[in-house]
């Protein structure tokens, strides 16, 4: 993907990428896609094996997870919320759906890219994984805390 006027920027707005240099964003975007995804239609499946994450640009994105009960609201995600990226880190399927509630427009990050970041520089592909880490980290807390009451 060539990259897009002011696509680097954006991201270097974003928690998962801040601090990352512009050529390391490159390098992501390169293998990336911009997708659209229609209301009711899924990005993933709780189970569907996990090989990218989403920056949503536009829209709005519901992740659910199966229980016994039935499926349970992790979170709503708006433009700007990045999401799929456990999937990524840990190399397992995924632990949750992702279904579009509007029409939505994202852009989609490779783990072909990130494997590529990493044998371009090391270091930035460390600073993606320790950015991935630190958001899993403050969502888990969330939902902790909603959890709790």
């Amino acid at each position: 993907m060539t990259l897009l006027p002011g696509r680097a920027a954006q991201l270097q707005q974003m928690p998962l990428f801040g601090g990352l240099t512009e050529s390391a964003l490159g390098v992501l975007l390169d293998d990336s896609r911009e997708i659209a995804v229609p209301a009711g239609a899924f990005f993933f499946r709780e189970g569907d094996p996990g090989e990218s994450l989403y920056v949503l640009d536009a829209g709005e994105v519901e992740l659910t997870k199966t229980t016994q009960t039935g499926p349970v609201v992790l979170a709503r995600l708006q433009a700007g919320d990045c999401f799929g990226e456990m999937a990524v880190i840990d190399l397992s399927p995924r632990s949750a759906s992702a279904q579009a509630l509007l029409a939505t427009r994202a852009l989609e990050l490779s783990m072909n890219g990130l494997h590529a970041l990493y044998q371009q520089d090391v270091e930035q592909f460390a600073l993606v994984q320790m950015n991935m880490a630190r958001e899993l980290s403050r969502r888990l807390r969330k939902l902790g805390d909603r959890l709790r009451g």
